[in-house]
Order: structure tokens, then sequence, then C-alpha cells
């Protein structure tokens, strides 16, 4: 499986827009070779340069139905009703996505990873990531992974 975005490439800087110092909002995604028997999909954003906290997670949504594109600016909201009723769960961004927002001039890698699942999974919205990925144990079909920076004050 793969994923790409329009708003940036691998390893590319993440425009402001879709940062916490920006609109805070969420990029399209783009997925090709979404495995056979998949019926949903979900999404994870990490912070895999947090200083304290390794894979520091913003964001958690799963339960999306089977698509190769996810549209920009998810809703805010337990479940998002332009996706069928997707669960975004409780992570930096509470039932929303929540940006990169690296303290002071730090450069931070933040991580994208979808994953395609044999099933939906019955989990409240009050779910944090490690709960949501003990569930998934065993649904998990393929994920796929896109890695972009983010420097808080940068200059253009």
């Amino acid at each position: 499986m793969l994923i790409t975005s329009t708003a940036f490439k691998e390893g590319a800087w993440i425009p402001e827009k879709y940062t916490a110092r920006g609109e805070d909002i969420s990029p399209a995604l783009h997925l090709e070779g979404i495995p056979a028997g998949t019926k949903a999909l979900m999404i994870t954003l990490d912070d895999a340069s947090h200083p304290l906290f390794p894979n520091y997670n913003h964001w958690i949504i799963w339960n999306i139905p089977v698509c190769s594109d996810i549209p920009e600016s998810i809703p805010k909201g337990e479940a998002v009703a332009a996706l069928s009723g997707a669960v975004q769960g409780m992570a930096y961004g509470r039932h929303c996505y929540k940006g990169p927002k690296p303290p002071f001039k730090a450069i931070h890698n933040y991580t994208f990873t979808v994953f395609a699942l044999s099933d939906f999974m019955d989990l409240p919205a009050a779910s944090v990531k490690k709960d949501v990925l003990k569930q998934a144990e065993g649904l998990i079909l393929g994920k796929a992974a896109l890695t972009g920076k983010f420097q808080s004050h940068r200059k253009s």
C-alpha cells in the first residue's frame, strides 16, 4: 500500500496551513494498492521526534469506509458524518486532527500512517491510540506511512 498527499512529498516540509501554527486542517491523502478484503481504514498522526514521548499521537481516526482519497480538512467531532460515521478518538487533538506544533525552533518529523483493516471496530470515541491498536491486532491487512517535517519558526 502507498500513501501520498498533494500537500507535501515524503520527507518534505509540511505546509503551515496543515499545522497548529496555520489553519490546522488535515491534508488530503491518496492511497494506492489497498489490500483485497479491506473493509475499513484507520489513520494515525504521530510526532516521531517528540523528546519526552516518542511517537506522540496527534490524531487517530478509524472506521473510515474504503476509499482511495481522504479529503482535506476532516471536521472535528467524535463521529465524522462526511466519512460515514468514522470515529475520531482521543489524542493531542481530542476528537479532531491536531497538526504539528513543535516548541521552540526544533525540527520534528510527523508520520501519517494509514492502516487497511479487514473489519470495522466497535470502540468508543474516548479510546486512545494504544487501545485502538490493540483492538486492530489481527485486522490489519496492510499499512503505509508518509512522513513530513515541520519547524515552528522556520523562515520560508
